[in-house]
């Protein structure tokens, strides 16, 4: 490795222990040479660094310019200096990884033997390294975690369907099984299996010989709407238009083209209404052209992209009455938890991940079998339904009142010193 490529500091004393993990948020480098990652991911760094002596981090190096929503290392705060990063090639190609295979796995069992406590994310194909590290894990014979907030290799089947164009259709529909077939086998030989969401614990939960629920969330306790804004939420809600919104990338595993569909039939049965879908993605010119279609003084349906400012976003979900989404793959979407702290319902397409989260206090409307038309139709009843919109805005604070970062992020790296072996 170059030596700008490694950021280490040695720690005092050992309490927390060593853990590796494997990240796949990518870093990218800036014109003048800073390293950016997500500010999530960042985050989430920093709560391992609060929960671990040392961290060892692999994580791979995105060629070209970074997304909106990478911020310099530097966002993970004074815990920086016990984190080291081992930073590897991308290399999503079939080429590329076999070119880089065998220095991967070398790096990878070096840091093996360096660390008390070991998990791997994982979620791809070739260039999969997360998948490299959990492999080389077990050849050592070091008990070790996989971890997985999405089924990826259901993300890609979708594709087939969906693509933007023939090659990524084409794509999906070699790689999807031998994506599946490498998932299980992850899962079969992890000692322990850490998974963010129902909806991925139900797929996974069968292969694992120790499966967990575990919550991925980056969320303070100070994100939390406050008791007096909640009760005036409450009443607010008893008029106006009903205010919509959803934060997401605007990608097809999203279903942002159903969406815009429910808000047609919505205009179409005059409901009073103003819709706000927050976030960027290959659909987005596709959401625009059809709401342009449907709304064209966007009178009712604001797409402005990505935002980048969190108070703003935070803001979104606190003003709105309800958070209506349209997920079309077993995934755990963040955004969902965000919506309950903010005292907004979720409703929207029915998945485990969605009705475990209102399984307590029943804070959202889930509707089955995908269909924006009976979206539409739940999203009506709760605009000529006052009362019952109040009911859910309370019953949702009820269900996010347990969500905050420090508290699940605590909680995994329990279960994780629970049930592995310290190495």
């Amino acid at each position: 490795m170059q030596q700008d490529d490694s950021i280490a500091a040695t720690a005092a004393g050992d309490a927390g222990g060593t853990i590796l993990i494997h990240v796949q948020a990518p870093l990218f480098r800036a014109a003048d040479g800073t390293l950016l990652l997500e500010d999530q991911a960042c985050n989430g760094l920093r709560l391992w660094a609060a929960n671990f002596q040392r961290v060892l981090v692999t994580i791979p190096l995105a060629p070209g310019p970074p997304p909106q929503a990478w911020v310099p290392l530097s966002r993970v705060g004074p815990s920086l200096e016990r984190i080291e990063f081992e930073i590897l090639p991308w290399a999503w190609r079939f080429h590329q990884f076999l070119r880089h295979l065998g220095p991967v796995r070398r790096k990878m069992r070096q840091l093996i033997a360096r660390s008390d406590y070991l998990g791997f994310a994982f979620g791809g194909l070739f260039g999969d390294w997360g998948a490299v590290g959990a492999i080389e894990a077990r050849r050592m014979g070091r008990a070790h975690y996989v971890w997985a907030d999405r089924v990826e290799s259901a993300i890609t089947r979708d594709a087939i369907r969906s693509g933007a164009n023939w090659r990524r259709r084409l794509k999906a529909r070699l790689f999807h099984r031998p994506m599946a077939a490498l998932e299980r086998h992850l899962v079969r030989h992890a000692d322990l299996g850490l998974f963010h969401g129902r909806e991925t614990y139900d797929h996974f939960a069968p292969f694992s010989r120790n499966p967990q629920l575990v919550h991925d969330v980056h969320i303070r306790a100070s994100d939390h709407l406050p008791e007096d804004r909640r009760a005036a939420k409450i009443a607010g809600a008893a008029e106006g238009p009903l205010r919509i919104v959803y934060v997401g990338r605007a990608d097809p595993m999203k279903g942002p083209l159903e969406w815009i569909e429910a808000m047609r039939i919505l205009i179409a049965e005059g409901v009073d209404f103003r819709a706000t879908w927050l976030g960027e993605g290959e659909d987005l010119a596709r959401m625009r052209q059809a709401a342009a279609a449907i709304d064209p003084q966007g009178e009712r349906i604001s797409l402005p992209g990505f935002a980048r400012d969190r108070t703003a976003v935070l803001e979104a979900f606190r003003s709105a009455h309800v958070l209506a989404f349209c997920h079309k793959t077993p995934e755990s979407p963040r955004c969902l938890i965000e919506s309950l702290i903010s005292a907004t319902p979720i409703v929207g397409y029915e998945g485990a991940f969605a009705r475990d989260l209102i399984s307590g206090h029943g804070g959202g409307i889930m509707v089955p079998g995908q269909d924006p038309v009976r979206l539409a139709r739940e999203l009506a009843a709760l605009a000529a339904d006052r009362a019952r919109l109040g009911e859910l805005i309370a019953r949702a604070a009820q269900d996010g009142a347990p969500f905050s970062d420090e508290a699940v992020f605590h909680h995994r790296s329990e279960v994780i010193r629970a049930n592995l072996p310290r190495g």
